[in-house]
């Protein structure tokens, strides 16, 4: 699953059930390479994205993790939630 353009409190209800289906389908990664704006909405998604795809017993990767969703993570204590797969160069 791909996310791209602003992913904030005023789109993240849209996007976090847009991802719920996606990951009820089977999708194994979420690219965020295409994020051109974030807040602390998109890390609490993609923990939801996660936590529905364990409990499915299915694995979810993160792809191409922002700096600023990876900063805002170690904020909070959470970085170790988020099974990272960086791709980019």
């Amino acid at each position: 699953m791909l996310i791209a353009g602003p992913a904030t409190l005023k789109n993240i209800t849209s996007l976090l059930a847009e991802g719920l289906v996606q990951v009820r389908a089977g999708v194994e990664s979420v690219d965020l390479a295409e994020v051109s704006e974030l807040d602390s909405s998109l890390l609490a998604a993609v923990l939801a994205w996660i936590r529905e795809a364990g409990i499915r017993n299915q694995t979810l990767t993160v792809v191409n993790l922002p700096k600023g969703l990876q900063t805002l993570a170690e904020l909070y204590g959470v970085e170790t939630l988020l099974p990272v797969a960086d791709t980019r160069q």
